[in-house]
């Protein structure tokens, strides 16, 4: 399509009846004539000559495109061109003699847009049209107006011949809108002729003078004053108005002072007859203006008149009205202050006339003492025009004001003592006016500033203001706080005459609603003298001055009264900290922040509690309805405070509207606004945005406060089957099936508040009737399992308090609740610490030191007394095999061994057995103390607890090779399996037991159990190895260095004897090659060592893999994350080989794999991730039945820690599934996936761009066909052609394969052919040449589409596609 056809597609859609299919007609065709202005013009008179009948909204379209052209390219149009353009609107100005407003003025605009460059022909033209003693055309008369308005000094020079051909034709116009029109061009030709005078300098003609117009001017006011004026016509009187003030000004001076007596009382009747007053008043300033301009001497007589009729208009219209009294004063003001939006054009107007001299010094006398007076008048409505009078003049900054200041403040306080809001309002914009001139300065300023902090004061009154005409004491109160502020802020010279002034408001009860702002304001006159170290900033605290501070701590006790003064009120502390000792300077920056905080939180719920309350009280169900939508949707739910303030609104609202608060909770927890989709590829989405979870706490949160605050007769039906299922359904998620539980701390938090709230409900209403919670057992199971999840080392957690706090209230009157206390307690958390405490302090309580010794003996008396706590004895039990340690202190100094020993040894029957291992290895370590003392007592202690207790210890491991002496104690056998079976137990545990496990390999008879026991050695050795790396061993006292070096050896070690005895040659040899032993003992290799052992026993011990997974299964569960990181690593790649399904172990490691991707260890679900994709490689066959797990993994992966490495497999290994995946199993899911990886094209790390742009390639074949995918290429193909250029030649390989596999998507031939043949991996690419040829490519094949949707049945579109070609023509006009 080329540029002909498509302007004149352009013409014919211009006939669409929409605006703004027309509008957007108008853009392109001016895009078009801006590049080829001649051909354009052209075409579109062509277009009008050959269709003389089209619609009139069509010809104007096309006529308002010539405009446009023609305005912004007139230099560039060619002189013929422009001729018959002048003819073509001519003609279409005047074709009809009947007035067609937009057609005519379409015209009528063409000819004035000409005439701004070529101003000679478009007068000969006009003036043809133009003939005396001819009543011309409306529209001539209303161009040549235009005109003298757009080109002032070409115009001017016609005026006085047009004026003299115009004259006979004024008692010509017999019709309204002739002489509307006439009149209209009599004051733009007024008004273009002072223009013209007013710059002489830059006119072509500069020896123009007035007197050159004044006779006809005179002649044709004659004629509207006497004749026109007097019209039945509103609008035809305003107009005449309008041009006589205009007139005024060309006027003879002798001939002005005439009219003068007459002139000004007709303009002021008019404001009686016209309710548009702006024209009336433009008039009237223009004829004062004339007046002083040419010193009249009557206009003196009419002064008093002109005053007293102004100010009964002022009554109706202070503001308009107001300015013209002070323009009878000849100021200029320099800004004014409006409070009716309405009358802000009038001042703009009369801003720019004021540029007469002043009058006789007694005019500013008398209007100063008129309006003074008119304050004397009780009288509201005069009162209140007066005072916006006074404001106006005030703002003048002439030094005729400055001697009235003393005057008109002593004035002012009459007005001061009206009781009426209203002129309180008008004074309190006084004021401030007052303020910026320095009147608060002088004396009796402090009145004034009493009066705003008064009235910052006013009660409530609790009135709805309606309307500028009624003033509450809320908007008043609120006007003065913000005019307190202004004058705080903006006025700087009332720094001094404030501070500390305001201070003595903050005492007398009077002012208490003052509080606020007045310390607001004292906060910021501080801060600026505080930081400007000005010495007015320190104040004395005399009694007085302290009774100030007194006041500010006693608001703090009732922070949210006298509209919330305890938050400005502790500012204002802070800020005078100083003053008040310089020790509270520091603590109180420290203190008063949070305290801030604390009450801003306090406030929000305090809101929130008010809407619930609210909405209880009303009767309306559809607006209850939607403010419950309103409070959930504009909550901030990461604010904690907010999110218990909106649940407790909506609890209370649910005790009146029970059923549509459940409702709405329900369609919220169920809308776009609430959720993300529980579906595949949330994993590639950073987890930045946890929203989510904190709207699910928030709604958790609501549905506990529903239960605790509805009717008890109500709710105990609604417990189960909506509130408690609910609150699962958002706990939970289920994705394909499966159960995934949240890990976010928030909404566990919220869910034991819940739960605890619910319990309180039921208690309360069970009170009443009978009711069985039959799902009490289920949530303390609940309650338990969180208890049981948290740290053991740190008691103080959230969890764990309310938890406490809700089991104590899901136990309401029940008989099994003592028994539950104390099962609870005893089942809630091991102190599994207590064996490593004791085995560590009970040999130092024999330490040579005196003080190491009492200490030892404190520890151990506290320690055991906490253990006795966990085992659910009361606060004040008493035991008195501990009470017995408190006599020994006594016997500290001077100590009997052996009764310390024998002491210490009978502590040991208060620990638990599951403690007995950690206390046994730790004495061993007591064996080699440095003190002698201590190693004799590990000795004692040792022999008395295998005494004692050894029965309980047969199931534990031997030691090391260097205490098998005390192993005879509980290992009696002698047979070398029995001692490796018992070792294999301990060696997850000890450093030692590998230690003697690798002596007992070492033994040249080990070869046969070695056979026997090797999935179990196997097992052992290789999660000992993962727990080895990194961690450092106990610090030798003797050889002060530690074991970490020799730590992963041996374990490494062991491992390699291990595979020799089993004569597994060929993994030894793999291993060795691949240089695994280096690998697997190194923290960063670690993983990659595990893999290469993995792949080794998968190709050359295939058969033994069975019993070693069965071995290694029970890891994956260890609270260690470096034996499960290890036992996932194996198993990921054992996913990576065909044996796995051979030996039917394919089942196992997958469903291990899917328990492990929501682990909380982020390189464990990375490996998990990494192991359901190597399914692809090592099984392809076994994908198809394994497809829900292969798609799923990537969401229950999306953990709070899933980073780059999970992202990046989780790319990497979709895309090797998708391989084996037929389209009906993926296509309902490609759009998704595609909008989940699209963030990741522009990804810094190269690997993950790589990886998401290869993915996008293979979800290509699932996606041909589909509408809404060929979108998705679209929105992304202008990335991949950047990528294109990637620095990492990788991703340019990644896109050339992605657009080469896409291109059949894109919908061109041409496009898809050129992708086939250039986007090679293996080829280089011109990507210069290659971005301009698939640019026009682009280009026609969406233009060659686009003049279809000019048929379209919706103007939107008709008018898109209008703008796309005129934009598509500006940017690329040669394609």
């Amino acid at each position: 399509m080329d540029d002909t056809d498509v302007t004149l597609a352009l013409l014919d859609a211009a006939t669409d009846k929409d605006s703004e299919v027309q509008e957007q007609v108008r853009k392109s065709m001016l895009t078009l004539g801006k590049q080829q202005p001649d051909r354009v013009l052209a075409m579109c008179q062509d277009y009008l000559l050959k269709h003389p009948k089209l619609l009139v909204t069509h010809r104007v379209v096309i006529l308002q495109t010539i405009e446009l052209i023609v305005g912004c390219r007139i230099e560039e149009i060619s002189y013929p061109k422009i001729k018959s353009i002048i003819s073509l609107a001519s003609d279409e100005m005047t074709r009809s003699k009947d007035v067609i407003p937009d057609w005519q003025q379409a015209a009528s605009n063409i000819l004035v847009a000409v005439g701004n460059k070529h101003i000679n022909d478009i007068m000969e033209e006009i003036l043809s049209k133009f003939q005396p003693g001819l009543l011309p055309h409306f529209f001539v008369v209303q161009t040549l107006a235009n005109l003298s308005d757009s080109n002032v000094y070409g115009m001017v020079p016609f005026l006085n011949a047009i004026l003299g051909t115009m004259l006979p034709m004024l008692n010509m116009a017999k019709q309204d809108n002739m002489k509307w029109v006439f009149s209209s061009a009599l004051c733009h030709f007024s008004d273009s002729i002072l223009e013209y005078l007013a710059n002489l300098d830059k006119a072509p003609d500069p020896t123009v003078r007035k007197d050159t117009f004044s006779s006809e001017i005179y002649a044709a006011f004659d004629i509207l004053f006497n004749n026109w004026l007097q019209s039945r016509e509103s609008k035809l009187r305003l107009t005449v108005a309008e041009a006589l003030g205009s007139m005024c000004h060309l006027m003879a001076g002798d001939k002005l002072e005439e009219q003068i007596p007459k002139l000004i009382p007709a303009i002021l009747s008019l404001y009686k007859k016209n309710n548009e007053h702006y024209i009336i008043s433009k008039s009237l300033c223009q004829v004062l203006d004339a007046s002083v301009n040419m010193g009249s001497r009557v206009l003196e007589t009419q002064l008093d008149s002109l005053l007293f009729a102004l100010h009964q208009q002022i009554i109706i219209l202070p503001l308009t009205v107001g300015l013209l009294l002070s323009l009878v004063f000849p100021v200029f003001f320099s800004c004014f202050f409006f409070s009716d939006s309405s009358c802000i054009s009038h001042f703009n107007f009369f801003l720019s006339i004021s540029t007469s001299p002043p009058l006789a010094n007694s005019f500013p006398d008398r209007l100063v003492m008129f309006v003074l007076q008119k304050l004397e008048n009780s009288n509201e409505r005069s009162r209140v025009g007066s005072l916006a009078v006074l404001r106006h003049l005030i703002n003048s900054t002439t030094s005729t004001m400055e001697g009235k200041k003393l005057l008109i403040l002593a004035s002012i306080r009459q007005p001061m003592a009206d009781h009426s809001n209203k002129v309180k309002k008008r004074v309190v914009q006084v004021i401030s006016a007052m303020a910026h001139h320095g009147y608060l300065e002088l004396e009796g300023g402090e009145l004034l500033v009493r009066f705003i902090v008064q009235n910052c004061a006013l009660p409530d009154t609790y009135q709805v203001q309606f309307g500028l005409q009624f003033v509450t004491n809320e908007a008043l109160r609120t006007m003065c706080d913000n005019t307190l502020h202004l004058l705080t802020t903006t006025v700087g010279r009332l720094a001094d005459v404030l501070w500390p002034k305001l201070l003595y408001y903050l005492t007398p009860p009077q002012f208490s609603n003052a509080t606020t702002p007045l310390c607001k304001s004292l906060i910021v006159l501080g801060n600026k003298k505080k930081s400007n170290q000005e010495p007015s900033f320190n104040i004395d605290f005399t009694q007085e001055g302290r009774r100030k501070i007194y006041s500010l701590e006693a608001f703090l006790s009732f922070p949210f009264r006298d509209r919330g003064h305890g938050a400005p009120s502790l500012s204002l502390l802070q800020t005078l900290s100083n003053n008040i000792h310089p020790n509270t300077e520091t603590f109180w920056e420290k203190e008063i922040p949070p305290l801030l905080s604390i009450l801003e939180g306090m406030k929000i719920y305090f809101l929130y509690q008010c809407i619930g309350m609210t909405l209880q009280q009303s009767f309306n169900k559809e607006v209850v309805r939607k403010q419950l939508q309103e409070v959930l949707l504009t909550a901030r739910h990461n604010d904690a405070v907010e999110r218990e303030g909106v649940a407790m609104g909506v609890g209370l609202c649910a005790n009146s509207h029970l059923e549509g608060t459940l409702a709405k909770l329900d369609e919220f927890g169920k809308s776009d606004a609430f959720k993300k989709s529980p579906s595949i590829f949330n994993l590639l989405k950073e987890r930045n945005d946890v929203e989510v979870e904190k709207v699910k706490s928030t709604l958790i949160l609501c549905y506990g406060q529903v239960a605790l605050n509805a009717p008890p007769e109500k709710i105990l039906n609604r417990i189960d089957q909506d509130i408690l299922r609910s609150i699962s359904k958002h706990f939970n998620t289920k994705v394909l099936g499966i159960k995934v539980e949240t890990k976010d701390l928030t909404m566990k938090l919220s869910l034991i508040q819940s739960v605890g709230l619910i319990a309180k409900a039921i208690s309360e209403c069970v009170k009443k009737q009978g009711y069985i919670f039959s799902r009490k057992q289920e949530l303390i199971t609940v309650m338990l399992d969180f208890i049981k999840a948290e740290p053991a080392d740190s008691m103080r957690t959230p969890v764990r308090h309310l938890v406490m706090t809700t089991c104590a209230n899901l136990m309401y009157p029940s008989p099994f609740a003592d028994c539950f206390c104390v099962s609870f307690v005893q089942n809630m958390v091991s102190f599994h610490n207590l064996g490593a405490l004791l085995g560590r302090l009970s040999p130092r309580c024999s330490d040579p030191h005196p003080a190491v010794r009492t200490a030892a003996i404190d520890c151990i008396y506290t320690l055991l007394y906490i253990q006795l706590r966990y085992e659910g004895f009361s606060l004040d039990y008493k035991d008195d095999a501990v009470d017995s340690l408190l006599p020994l202190k006594d016997r500290l100094e001077n100590p009997d061994h052996s009764v310390l020993y024998k002491a210490c040894s009978d502590l040991t029957k208060r620990l638990p057995q599951q403690q007995m291992t950690t206390l046994v290895f730790m004495l061993f370590e007591g064996l080699v103390d440095s003190q002698t003392n201590c190693c004799r007592a590990s000795s004692v202690i040792l022999n008395t607890l295998l005494k004692n207790r050894g029965g309980g210890l047969q199931e534990l491991v031997a030691h090391t090779h260097t205490h098998c002496s005390l192993f005879s104690w509980f290992l009696p056998e002698k047979k070398l399996q029995k001692k490796m079976t018992l070792l294999c137990v301990g060696v997850h545990f000890s450093f030692q037991m590998t230690c003697g496990l690798k002596e007992l390999l070492l033994n040249g008879q080990s070869q046969e159990p070695v056979v026997t026991l090797f999935p179990r050695l196997f097992s052992c050795l290789t999660v000992r190895l993962g727990a080895s790396v990194g961690v450092s061993a106990p610090r030798d006292n003797n050889t002060k260095h530690t074991a970490s070096h020799n730590l992963r050896f041996i374990s490494a070690d062991a491992l390699r004897i291990l595979l020799a005895r089993a004569q597994l040659d060929e993994v030894m040899k793999r291993l060795d090659e691949d240089k695994a032993w280096d690998l697997i003992k190194e923290p960063n290799t670690h993983i990659t060592g595990v893999t290469l052992l993995a792949r080794a026993m998968s190709k050359h011990a295939g058969p033994r893999l069975p019993s070693i997974v069965e071995c290694l299964c029970p890891s994956l569960n260890n609270i260690y994350e470096c034996q499960r990181v290890t036992v996932t690593a194996f198993f990921s790649e054992l996913l990576n080989h065909h044996v796995v399904t051979e030996l039917m172990l394919i089942d196992v490691l997958m469903n291990n794999m899917m328990e492990r991707i929501s682990d909380p260890c982020c390189t464990v679900r990375m490996l998990s991730v990494r192991g359901l994709g190597n399914i692809a490689e090592g099984s392809p066959e076994k994908v198809h039945r394994h497809k829900q797990k292969c798609l799923c993994f990537s969401f229950l992966a999306s953990g709070p820690l899933a980073g780059k490495l999970i992202t990046l497999e989780a790319m990497s290994g979709l895309s090797k599934v998708l391989l084996y995946l037929d389209k009906k199993n993926v296509h309902l899911l490609v759009v998704y996936i595609f909008m989940k990886i699209k963030p990741f094209l522009e990804s810094e790390n190269d690997e993950i761009r790589c990886a998401a742009i290869h993915l996008m390639g293979n979800l290509s074949k699932f996606g041909s066909g589909e509408p809404v995918f060929k979108d998705q290429i679209h929105n992304v193909l202008v990335s991949l052609l950047l990528h294109l250029v990637d620095p990492n030649p990788q991703v340019v390989k990644a896109c050339k394969f992605a657009m080469r596999v896409c291109a059949p998507v894109v919908g061109s031939e041409q496009i898809t052919t050129m992708f086939q043949n250039h986007l090679h991996e293996d080829k280089s690419l011109h990507y210069g040449e290659f971005i301009n040829d698939l640019t026009k490519y682009l280009v026609r094949h969406t233009l060659s589409n686009i003049s279809m949707f000019f048929k379209s049945n919706w103007p939107e579109v008709r008018a898109g596609a209008a703008m796309f070609i005129g934009m598509t023509r500006l940017l690329a006009p040669n394609v």
